[in-house]
């Protein structure tokens, strides 16, 4: 029996406005970051809001630039529903272009490797799907701010 390839559904694509890094500095964990997230929007078929001040990503860089992220922040949907948001992931590129983006210059999306499992929580009934499904993201970082394109696992 073959199982059917999942598919993939647009959601929303996201604008996340964010503040400088706070460079906590080199751990045993790698080196460690925290960036404010300072507001946005979100606009799609599935979904459109604001997302609100308050939130932030937490970062460890590896030695080879390899960048674990893990944001938490949330979203006031069309209507005033709260969608609180778990997005974890992984950036990679090239050495010169992860160096460009950490001194905060524009990169290329194209060179880089950006990717997240965003996770939801509401106690909206319109908005109660979000929590019964997987999601993928894939993202590029500008300078001062995060672009997501969401889309649900079907």
């Amino acid at each position: 029996m073959t199982l059917p390839a999942p598919t993939l559904t647009h959601v929303f694509d996201a604008r996340i406005v964010v503040a400088d890094p706070v460079e906590v500095g080199v751990t045993t964990a790698g080196s460690r970051r925290v960036i404010a997230i300072q507001g946005g929007t979100v606009t799609g078929p599935g979904l459109t809001g604001r997302v609100m001040p308050g939130g932030a990503d937490y970062q460890t860089i590896a030695g080879d630039g390899l960048t674990r992220l893990h944001a938490r922040y949330v979203i006031e949907a069309e209507g005033g529903a709260l969608v609180y948001v778990e997005n974890t992931g992984l950036r990679f590129g090239p050495p010169e272009a992860l160096e460009r983006l950490r001194r905060g210059e524009p990169v290329d999306p194209g060179l880089i490797y950006f990717r997240t499992a965003p996770r939801f929580e509401t106690a909206s009934p319109h908005l109660a799907w979000m929590q019964t499904s997987l999601f993928l993201a894939t993202g590029a970082r500008a300078p001062d701010h995060v672009s997501l394109s969401v889309y649900r696992v079907g």
